[in-house]
């Protein structure tokens, strides 16, 4: 399956995010993808289903593109590209208006909230992030 719809986040920069250069510190992109994509899965999947699972990080690829500012108006397009068993692989390309300032290619487990196991998800949650099309 590779046709989910785009989600996208947007990002508040913090004074905390700039770095001793006077930009977006590179620990700062990590938080900003996983807020996006947990804020993606928790935007359509049943609550249910948000109560009963958790995303951990498995892996993320980042490549940095542009520096990120203070003032800087900036959004996070999430992309599901596929679920794999437990394991979901998500792009997220952070912008600024049209600029491209990071893209980033990660891998997320869904654990079982209650065991804390690895866990699938039913075809049905699956389903609702693949619209049919």
């Amino acid at each position: 399956m590779n046709n989910s719809a785009p989600h996208s986040f947007a990002i508040a920069v913090n004074p905390a995010d700039i770095d001793f250069m006077g930009h977006v510190n590179n620990a700062s992109y990590l938080k900003w993808v996983q807020d996006a994509v947990i804020d993606h899965w928790r935007s359509l999947a049943p609550s249910e289903a948000v109560a009963a699972h958790l995303w951990v990080a498995l892996k993320h690829e980042i490549t940095y593109l542009r520096p990120t500012f203070l003032d800087d108006d900036v959004v996070a397009t999430v992309l599901l590209e596929r679920f794999q068993g437990a394991r979901a692989f998500y792009e997220t390309v952070i912008r600024r208006g049209e600029d491209v300032l990071a893209e980033v290619k990660s891998s997320w487990c869904c654990i079982d909230a209650e065991t804390l196991r690895p866990t699938r998800l039913a075809r049905d949650i699956v389903a609702k992030f693949f619209p049919a099309g």
